[in-house]
């Protein structure tokens, strides 16, 4: 894969994920452990086609810091590099939680999200919608058509290839419908090969997550 560019909207892969997650119909994201998850994914993909990380026998390896990192790329980055070799999935499920502020703040504060914070019965509750429907729309459209097969794989933009590969491995139903996904198996196979070590690991943790009853 090419060096890695941000979209059109000038998101990076962990907050064109977020937007790309958002259920237009209900105004939310989806559930929100997963998409932890899958931002974490972004996180790690970007930083391995940017050459900051790379796979070693099937764990993420630090190689270099990366320039000018968003706030979840370089908290990330630091955990690997200050850590043992370990799976792709552990990197992908570790402090999901934590994924999801970062990336939902960095949103609010560029005035692309707006996050409504109330009590109920002392509880904090929180909503989240999207200030401009549009851009999920269009990545939604892109990244349907990236799957669909339009164009030869090698001449996909780098950052519509990704963002594909990793709603694949997510099976995002913004984008297309469960079985759809299925039907493009050799498709997403070409657009996940760069970054095949963290898709896998995507699609393992969030298929384990849904068989114990986490991912709804």
């Amino acid at each position: 894969m090419q060096p890695r560019t941000t979209t059109q909207q000038g998101e990076s892969p962990p907050r064109s994920a977020f937007l790309l997650a958002f259920d237009l119909r209900k105004e939310r994201p989806t559930n929100r452990r997963r998409l932890g998850c899958l931002l974490r994914a972004a996180a790690l993909a970007d930083l391995m086609t940017s050459g900051s990380l790379a796979d070693e026998s099937g764990k993420a390896r630090a190689v270099t810091a990366p320039a000018a990192p968003g706030r979840l790329q370089a908290a990330v980055w630091e955990q690997i590099a200050g850590s043992p070799p370990r799976s792709w999935g552990s990197w992908i499920r570790k402090d999901h939680a934590q994924a999801y502020r970062l990336v939902r703040d960095e949103l609010e504060a560029a005035r692309l999200v707006r996050v409504e914070r109330r009590r109920v019965l002392l509880f904090p509750v929180e909503r989240v919608t999207p200030r401009k429907p549009h851009l999920s729309r269009r990545l939604a459209e892109r990244v349907a058509r990236a799957v669909h097969g339009g164009r030869p794989v090698s001449r996909l933009s780098p950052d519509v290839r990704l963002l594909a590969a990793l709603a694949a491995a997510a099976h995002l139903k913004t984008v297309l419908p469960g079985r759809e996904w299925r039907r493009h198996q050799h498709r997403i196979e070409q657009l996940s090969a760069p970054i095949e070590p963290i898709t896998t690991a995507l699609r393992k943790t969030l298929q384990a997550d849904a068989s114990a009853g986490g991912g709804g």
